[in-house]
């Protein structure tokens, strides 16, 4: 698993490449966790577009993730999800956080 994190304007984008199970979770979580510690970025863009494998943990690592970013007074988006990915994300119930309001406006819009 892979990690690849990059920021601009204020976004701080975390690239996950390769599978992500629970054996690469906690790294990854202190990972994206001291980026965004570090730097306080206002939106947390976790890009999925190379991602080949999530099991449940994923969905831990996204809201994980949100939690802290709502803490810090900031955001998450997430990008990239294959199909089977965002059904798995749907009936985790995630699709219900602002995380895909704009997303799914945004697909909408290319179509």
């Amino acid at each position: 698993m892979q990690l690849e994190v990059t920021r601009e304007s204020g976004d701080l984008t975390a690239a996950l490449i390769g599978e992500l199970d629970h054996h690469a979770a906690a790294d990854l979580r202190q990972r994206i966790d001291t980026a965004v510690l570090s730097c306080r970025p206002r939106r947390l863009i976790m890009n999925l577009e190379r991602l080949t494998f999530m099991d449940s943990s994923g969905i831990g690592l996204i809201m994980g993730r949100y939690r802290l970013m709502v803490s810090l007074g900031g955001e998450v988006r997430v990008a990239g999800a294959t199909p089977r990915m965002e059904r798995m994300i749907r009936l985790a119930g995630l699709d219900k956080l602002p995380i895909w309001e704009e997303r799914k406006s945004e697909h909408e819009t290319h179509q």
